[in-house]
C-alpha cells in the first residue's frame, strides 16, 4: 500500500468496529493519478444526505448509514433487510493537501480525490547546458 494513505491495522479495525457497532468495512480501491490520489468506496444504498467524511488531523473517516423504511400497511413476518452502517478510517501523510480533498457520490459509489500538496509533487528537473 502506498505510504500517502495508510489503512488501519487490522487490531484498530477491530476496535473501531466494535465502537461503531456493526458497521461494514465498505471496499475500496485506491488508486494514484499524477499529483493526487484517488479512493472509490462502494458503500451500496447510501446518499449524499447519509453520508459524512471527515478530516481529524492526519485521520479521514467516512461513515454512511443506510435505512430501509418499512412499507406503510404492511407488518414484517420475516425481515433480514434492515438499517445498515458503513465506516472506513485512513490515516493520511503530510504529503496530502487536506483542504483541498473533495468528494462525490453517485449510486453509492464514493469518489475521493486528494490532492498532494505542492511541496511533495513530482516535478521534471530541466537540464541547463554547461
Amino acid at each position: 500500500m502506498n505510504d500517502v494513505v495508510k489503512q488501519e491495522t487490522a487490531s484498530q479495525q477491530v476496535a473501531e468496529r466494535e465502537r461503531r457497532a456493526d458497521a461494514l468495512l465498505p471496499p475500496v480501491d485506491i488508486f494514484e493519478e499524477g499529483n493526487a490520489l484517488q479512493i472509490v468506496v462502494d458503500m451500496p444504498g447510501v446518499t449524499r444526505e447519509s453520508l459524512t467524511i471527515e478530516v481529524d488531523n492526519s485521520v479521514l473517516s467516512l461513515e454512511g448509514e443506510v435505512r430501509i423504511e418499512m412499507p406503510e400497511g404492511l407488518s414484517a413476518i420475516y425481515a433480514e433487510v434492515r438499517a445498515q452502517r458503513y465506516a472506513r478510517r485512513f490515516t493520511l501523510s503530510q504529503e496530502i493537501d487536506r483542504e483541498a480533498i473533495t468528494a462525490s457520490i453517485e449510486n453509492g459509489v464514493v469518489r475521493l480525490t486528494l490532492p498532494k500538496k505542492e511541496t511533495h509533487r513530482r516535478r521534471r528537473i530541466d537540464i541547463k547546458a554547461a
